[in-house]
């Protein structure tokens, strides 16, 4: 298999669909929002972007199947299989606010090989592929050197639909607020993963994730030399609907205080 060409024509195939979720953004009405589950919104552009990456993909691996968010696709393939989000951050999307992305993964049996995460407004494309640098567009980019949470700048993202948690998390917080240079919530997961990956966050954390959202940036962050975990500090973050994604020197403090508050 060749990661490389492949993970170039994935990155191809996210600006194609990428500029046509971007030219749609204006045609966006109230109409063409539906209601998938309590604040969880899909609109045709979401659909649409999912079958034309389906489409395009297809046509490169035929035998793949797919995890995607809108069930474009329900085919499970024996070997490999795309993880996609046509349009993370669908929320921002549908208000205006210029920062959403695709979100392509491929697994091959059960380990991630390749990742690409296109964000459209900034046309910024982070990508890697198995024993690869990760790139920003044609760019080698790594994690942040930063040794403390304290010069830190963090992202994290509110559950939308399982409260469950929610005490704890505020906990968490209002200490990572109070302790570290800032914490921000831009509304797409994907893209606060690509940004720990090329250092413009040392730390994103969020749970009630879904594969989609995760699985291309926390790969990013890998081959950028960065680490990532469930809350527990163990290896379940891609399926397991929570992630610590860091740099190194960061990582067991981190652990530790999340470990505290969960």
């Amino acid at each position: 298999m060749d990661y490389k060409n492949l993970c170039e024509q994935v990155c191809e195939i996210s600006k194609t669909v990428g500029e046509f979720i971007h030219n749609e953004n204006r045609k966006i009405t109230a109409a063409s929002i539906e209601i998938k589950g309590k604040h969880d919104f899909v609109t045709y552009v979401d659909k649409a972007s999912e079958k034309k990456i389906i489409d395009a993909l297809t046509a490169l691996l035929p035998d793949a199947g797919y995890i995607a968010e809108e069930n474009t696709s329900v085919k499970v393939g024996k070997e490999f299989n795309w993880i996609i989000d046509p349009l993370d951050g669908t929320t921002n999307f549908i208000h205006g606010l210029p920062l959403y992305a695709i979100s392509i993964a491929l697994q091959q049996n059960d380990e991630i090989v390749l990742g690409v995460v296109y964000e459209i407004n900034l046309k910024e494309c982070f990508y890697a592929w198995k024993d690869s640098n990760a790139y920003l567009n044609g760019n080698v980019i790594k994690v942040s050197d930063n040794i403390s949470l304290n010069d830190s700048l963090i992202a994290t993202g509110f559950p939308y639909y399982d409260y469950e948690r929610l005490d704890e998390y505020m906990q968490l917080f209002v200490y990572l607020l109070q302790n570290s240079r800032g914490v921000r919530r831009l509304g797409s997961a994907a893209v606060d993963l690509v940004y720990v990956a090329c250092g413009r966050f040392e730390a994103f954390y969020e749970y009630g994730l879904r594969p989609w959202d995760v699985a291309a940036g926390s790969f990013i962050v890998q081959q950028a030399g960065g680490l990532n975990y469930d809350f527990k500090g163990g290896d379940n973050f891609v399926f397991g609907k929570e992630i610590i994604s860091c740099n190194s020197h960061v990582a067991d403090e981190l652990l530790d205080i999340c470990k505290k508050y969960f």
